[in-house]
């Protein structure tokens, strides 16, 4: 008679062309995302309207994720995953082409809706699938891999863009961007490999509530922190020419930021499978600490730079920290929790975009860091209370 062994945990390793191939699919989506923050003087120039007004492209497609990321994943759930992913990725080329030829700054709004209607499908199935293609031991370090992706979006695609964008003009940033899109696709479709999705397994009804509260907390938390994070953020490009640097100084200077971002990344894949309330804590302490210190420096140039480059090496810690903390609620299956986090982050960049608007327009850009620090403050609150929601070990 022969036992039956369990199968061997699949590790990172095992699972390294799928993951690499989700990182750089990230890469394009955040690119695409964020992109307008490094070009809003060109873009309203472009199109006739204020920097202000430009930087509701970011509130428009944000708001699309959000209302869309959850009915639209559990609308998709019985679709084969791979074959989804190809489409938001068409998707994000299509976006950013009409981007590109665009007229008039209703066409440019009308692209953004047609690329957060791929984004709010794309971030729901990615964070899933990251989970699927590793054992459960490993899901931390897959995401912050994945999410590598997106964070050199911020360190190479943005910064990039815009230097391109600053030199011969902002639609070429968006139709080179369409074209990375689709040569991502074709890697997608080569390397990544299928998976199953199962059923949801069979839980007692305490333990669903109980995990539906705490996915509520941390998704609740989320929708905080990207609100004062992209309150500043979507404007950081205003910042950095309040503090004395030009237009084409802007690109380099957030290339830098986004390099620095690495550090906040290094920081998640060390700890976030051993010790994930203690990367969170200090993680977003140190974003409002250093949003604190950039109103301090202004119009300082140093140090609006150095409080800058501390407050976006934190913030490189947050999207997989707070993916996996979802994840690890057992709230919901992994795509509808990752639906959850990818609404909610988006709602918060979306809502932050548009508070950051009215207070670029009034009281100006000192007020436009205070304001994301102090919001930053209320979820590193709701984290210190919510000790289940968050707890000190993974498997906590």
């Amino acid at each position: 008679m022969t036992s039956s062994s369990p199968a061997p945990a699949r590790t990172v390793r095992d699972a390294a062309a799928g993951i690499a191939v989700l990182g750089v699919a990230n890469f394009v989506a955040i690119t695409t995302e964020v992109l307008p923050v490094g070009l809003l003087p060109q873009v309203a120039r472009g199109v006739g309207v204020s920097e202000s007004t430009a930087g509701l492209l970011v509130t428009v497609y944000a708001f699309v994720v959000a209302a869309c990321a959850v009915p639209l994943t559990i609308a998709t759930r019985s679709l084969a995953r791979k074959p989804l992913v190809l489409a938001t990725l068409a998707t994000y080329a299509a976006s950013n082409l009409l981007v590109a030829v665009a007229p008039s700054y209703a066409v440019v709004a009308g692209a953004r809706v047609l690329g957060g209607l791929g984004h709010a499908v794309f971030f729901s199935v990615s964070i899933a699938y990251a989970a699927r293609l590793v054992s459960p031991l490993y899901t931390g370090r897959a995401l912050t891999l994945v999410t590598a992706g997106g964070t050199l979006g911020f360190v190479l695609g943005v910064p990039l863009s815009t230097s391109l964008g600053a030199a011969v003009g902002w639609r070429w940033s968006f139709g080179v961007l369409a074209a990375v899109c689709a040569v991502t696709a074709l890697l997608v479709a080569r390397l990544l490999p299928s998976v199953a999705v199962e059923p949801a397994a069979p839980r007692d009804a305490a333990a669903a509530r109980r995990g539906r509260a705490r996915l509520g907390l941390v998704v609740g938390t989320n929708t905080v922190l990207f609100g004062g994070q992209y309150t500043v953020y979507t404007y950081i490009s205003v910042l950095l020419l309040a503090a004395g640097l030009s237009e084409p100084a802007v690109g380099p200077a957030l290339l830098v930021f986004g390099a620095l971002g690495l550090v906040g990344l290094w920081g998640a894949a060390r700890y976030l499978d051993r010790s994930p309330r203690a990367l969170t804590i200090v993680a977003m302490a140190a974003i409002a600490v250093s949003l604190v210190a950039l109103a301090l420096a202004l119009p300082g140039t140093v140090g609006v730079l150095v409080a800058a480059g501390v407050w976006l090496a934190a913030f490189g810690a947050i999207p997989a920290t707070f993916q996996a903390a979802a994840l690890r609620t057992q709230g919901a299956t992994a795509d509808v929790a990752g639906a959850f986090v990818n609404a909610t982050s988006n709602f918060g960049i979306g809502l932050g975009a548009a508070v950051g608007a009215a207070v670029v327009a009034g009281p100006g850009a000192r007020a436009l860091a205070l304001t994301g620090a102090a919001i930053v403050a209320v979820a590193l609150v709701a984290v210190l209370v919510a000790r289940q929601a968050f707890p000190r070990h993974a498997s906590s």
